[in-house]
């Protein structure tokens, strides 16, 4: 049986301050799963925001908020595959 669709919406500001907050409380050193971020958003149905949070934290690294790790590396946000988390960039916290 099909789940119903939710008629929740969450805004982009949510998105953005939840992948920060959540990057920044890890600290330098530590990364945060893209579907941590969903289901802190929407636990009912997080793997519908899991495309959105990737675009969002593509946004964020271009703009030096975050970088996007693959394989304990700074990937390109503009070119990455495959499983990827989030780390705060220190250069947020001199902004």
């Amino acid at each position: 049986m099909a789940k119903p669709k939710s008629n929740k919406r969450i805004s982009d500001e949510s998105v953005v301050e939840t992948i920060i907050q959540l990057c920044a409380a890890t600290g330098m050193e530590g990364t945060v799963r893209p579907e941590d971020v969903a289901m802190e958003l929407y636990p009912e149905d997080w793997q519908s925001l899991t495309k959105r949070i990737r675009l969002t934290a593509r946004q964020l690294a271009e703009v030096g908020h975050i970088c996007i790790m693959r394989k304990g590396e700074v990937a390109d946000p503009n070119d990455f595959k495959g499983v990827y988390r989030l780390q705060i960039d220190p250069k947020f916290f001199e902004l």
